[in-house]
């Protein structure tokens, strides 16, 4: 693989964003696997750039790397499809990786049903508390409902039991926690799972390198 990698243009190595977190690891074997010199990538420890064989990588926060591909600080990344869908930025998704599987939910309290509904019928609005509002306008405007978002940044969860909301759109990978809090879930919105996505002019002026790291990535990949 390290073969296909060169010098662009520029003079600038090939650049991999890799989102922090919970994507992480799967990313850095993934990496691995298709023959890509990860360097200390493994353990970073503080570092946030990386260079080995033929490769500079970026470490970022998840919601960052779509930004960093848009704006060609990055030819190439990682990233779940939720923070795509919620960053709606310029990028060409090349890849489903197949891993960081999870999904985002509509819930309400368990004895609110009524209540909702209620509250729609005298106001013809429902609330909902999310950390991603693109994502919950988006699932409620194809529902032909009318949601008043509120964006919090905390443990969304507690947003209908302290009356902030009626609903909330949330992230889960098992719904335990949405339960543990008196919740159920009334709908699907979003299944995410990780993708490999590039820079529109990157996918141009470095075909060759883009394209054989996305076609090794879809061989490795677990779908």
């Amino acid at each position: 693989m390290n073969g296909m990698l060169s010098m662009g243009r520029n003079g600038r190595p090939l650049r991999i964003a890799v989102p922090k977190g919970s994507l992480f690891p799967d990313s850095v074997r993934l990496l691995q696997e298709v023959g890509l010199d990860v360097g200390a990538l493994p353990d970073p420890g503080r570092l946030l750039t990386i260079s080995a064989g033929g490769v500079e990588y970026i470490i970022g926060k998840p919601t960052d790397i779509p930004i960093y591909v848009a704006y060609g600080a990055v030819d190439v990344a990682i990233a779940g499809k939720d923070t795509l869908v919620e960053a709606d930025m310029e990028v060409v998704e090349m890849v489903d990786l197949g891993f960081g599987a999870c999904r985002f939910v509509v819930a309400e309290p368990e004895e609110a049903a009524a209540t909702v509904l209620e509250h729609y019928r005298d106001l013809g609005v429902i609330r909902v508390a999310t950390k991603y509002p693109r994502i919950t306008e988006r699932y409620f405007a194809e529902q032909g409902v009318q949601a008043e978002i509120v964006k919090l940044h905390g443990n969304i969860e507690i947003a209908p039991l302290i009356g902030i909301a009626d609903r909330v759109v949330d992230i889960t990978a098992t719904g335990t926690t949405l339960r543990d809090n008196h919740l159920r879930i009334v709908d699907d919105v979003l299944e995410s799972t990780a993708r490999f996505v590039a820079n529109p002019v990157s996918l141009k002026t470095r075909a060759a390198e883009v394209t054989e790291l996305a076609n090794r990535l879809a061989e490795v990949s677990v779908q």
